[in-house]
């Protein structure tokens, strides 16, 4: 796992300096292929949720996964229903949400550290995440959020200097906690902080977080959870597309009906943005709280 998750972050990196100056010639945001990414690559790193939740209710004594559907489902509409009467509150949650979740779960060893400290450490690694576009795409990172009905910069908050220091602060975090590991750990985590940097540099937002989201997040997670199933990889990866394929549908299904709702009262590219967006905050916090139970739940056993 430590050559694989090496290799793919070099790959990953090599990738984005060779895309990125060439894309920035180009100038165009194919909103409609990033959908399709996520759709298909970025939905179903969380697809084998169900198995996770089976395992999870079984700690608990329970044995009927309708439970786990019901509470995954309920929590994924009160997200949705939330986010329409408090988009501010819940997009800011969100943010600060996904931030600890991408520095945490794209750390591929393991770190021991006090519990609030190590949980700040993964909220600063994963905050580049959302801060570089903020820096160097910033107007039309704004009128990606003004669609979202959350105005950032609004507050006197978010100037260039802030930016910088917790983009900087971020990049120390990766140091921090990679600091007692292997020289490939280290080069691993720099490449994956400036694999972000140049994308924000030359992509637009969406496509820079689609590129992220999709071809380093969540492939080194489908590529942990194809491990787990199997010790093979050609075997495990079989495995994996057979278990994901049910979820990932049904989930890619709800998404493009939600876009052709929308649709009727925004312009494509706005539809679509609420949907990539709104869609995987409601999707992302059952998905955490539930990597969170089971981890926990897990140790105790």
């Amino acid at each position: 796992m430590e050559k694989i998750n090496f290799k793919h972050s070099l790959i990953f990196f090599n990738f984005c300096i060779l895309i990125s100056p060439f894309y920035f010639m180009v100038n165009y945001e194919p909103i409609i292929f990033c959908l399709i990414l996520i759709l298909i690559l970025g939905i179903s790193h969380g697809a084998l949720d169900n198995l996770k939740g089976k395992k999870l209710l079984y700690l608990f004594g329970y044995r009927s996964l309708f439970t786990f559907y019901f509470i995954y489902i309920l929590i994924s509409i009160l997200i949705i229903f939330l986010w329409v009467f408090f988009p501010n509150t819940v997009l800011l949650l969100f943010l600060v949400v996904a931030a600890y979740h991408f520095g945490k779960e794209d750390t591929v060893f393991s770190f021991k550290e006090k519990f609030l400290i190590s949980e700040f450490l993964y909220f600063l690694k994963g905050s580049a995440v959302i801060f570089a576009p903020l820096l160097f795409q910033r107007e039309k990172t704004n009128e990606i959020f003004e669609i979202l009905n959350f105005n950032v910069f609004e507050s006197q908050l978010f100037t260039n200097q802030f930016l910088i220091i917790f983009l900087c602060l971020s990049f120390l975090s990766s140091l921090i906690i990679s600091n007692k590991k292997k020289a490939d750990f280290k080069a691993l985590m720099i490449m994956d902080f400036f694999s972000l940097i140049i994308l924000n540099l030359f992509l637009t937002p969406v496509l820079a977080f689609t590129i992220y989201f999709c071809f380093l997040h969540s492939i080194r997670h489908s590529i942990t959870l194809i491990f787990e199933l199997d010790k093979s990889f050609r075997s495990g990866l079989k495995k994996f597309i057979n278990k994901a394929i049910p979820l990932t549908f049904v989930t890619g299904v709800m998404f493009l009906i939600a876009v052709y709702f929308l649709n009727s009262s925004y312009k494509l590219d706005e539809a679509i943005y609420k949907v990539i967006f709104i869609g995987l905050a409601s999707l992302t916090f059952p998905h955490i709280l539930l990597e969170y139970l089971l981890e926990k739940n897990e140790k105790r056993t």
